[in-house]
């Protein structure tokens, strides 16, 4: 008889301790690293997946204070992670941090997986049945339809977005303003709107300022069109009451996709920063794109 897929059936096969592996945070399950394929059956690791789980592990180390900082105050936390993917980082946090939190005195405490790839959605599902987490839920959705869906809470903690790809993240920034989350954490990916609003409008830009410059030329167009979306999303963020605090991931030799955006509600001043938010987008030509960083709750 065929035996089943599944840890327990493989764990006599497996690698179960990290003892030798420095990579590995202490408390890591060894045997969910391998189902998520960072690390083979004999505990073997490519470069490919060191470079995934440092990037992993490093955003942690800025997402665990949040949490802390979220239980200091009330009994549980919860955290969406959009663009879930195949949830590294979703699993990754809920061994190391919720896994201890499944005690009545934290009952509550969730994280749930926003993902469009529905077999992906289905094998995070699996795995997380697998290895006993009942604090863990994906669902089948677009960051945009996760806004609206009833089948997430109402408020949410912590919200998570590594490399959503060019508007998911502008569509996670609208999810936590909805959902009034506590802190933003954010890794933006490929972004190419603003940059074809930029190149549309470039004629007409020529001639009123010589910023324009800065784009003319095609590769100048797409670099400076990613870094003028994050500047605009920082200016949104601080313009609905958050501190934003700019980084980046880890090295350049790990991911030229390497900013790192943390937003923390402080409730602060938003007339200044919904000013600069109007006049950066007035300078550079962009006030078409008002309506996706600027909202009437900013003014």
């Amino acid at each position: 008889m065929k035996q089943p897929k599944n840890t327990a059936a493989k764990i006599g096969a497996t690698v179960t301790s990290a003892d030798n592996m420095p990579e590995i945070r202490e408390g890591q399950t060894v045997a969910l690293l391998q189902e998520l394929h960072i690390l083979t059956r004999d505990g073997k690791m490519n470069q490919d997946s060191r470079r995934k789980l440092k990037q992993v592990y490093h955003l942690y180390q800025f997402i665990e204070p949040l949490l802390k900082e979220v239980l200091a105050e009330k009994d549980s936390v919860s955290l969406v992670d959009h663009g879930a993917g195949k949830s590294y980082l979703g699993f990754i946090i809920y061994d190391l941090f919720f896994k201890a939190l499944q005690g009545d005195a934290h009952r509550g405490s969730h994280i749930y997986g926003i993902e469009t790839r529905e077999e992906l959605v289905a094998r995070s599902q699996e795995l997380a049945k697998q290895f006993n987490f009942p604090g863990m839920s994906f669902l089948p959705l677009s960051v945009a339809e996760s806004t609206e869906s009833k089948l997430l809470p109402e408020q949410i903690d912590i919200i998570t977005a590594l490399h959503a790809c060019n508007t998911a993240t502008d569509d996670a920034i609208q999810f936590a303003l909805k959902k009034k989350a506590r802190h933003i954490v954010l890794v933006p990916c490929c972004q190419a709107e603003v940059a074809s609003v930029l190149k549309k409008n470039k004629g007409q830009s020529l001639g009123k300022s010589a910023l324009t410059e800065i784009w003319r030329h095609p590769i100048h167009t797409r670099e400076f069109g990613s870094q003028i979306t994050n500047v605009l999303r920082c200016l949104q963020l601080e313009a609905h009451g958050y501190s934003v605090t700019v980084t980046e991931l880890v090295g350049w030799e790990h991911s030229m996709k390497n900013e790192l955006i943390i937003a923390t509600y402080k409730n602060l001043p938003r007339k200044r920063p919904a000013e600069r938010l109007k006049e950066v987008l007035e300078t550079v030509g962009l006030q078409e794109m008002g309506n996706r960083f600027f909202t009437e709750e900013a003014a």
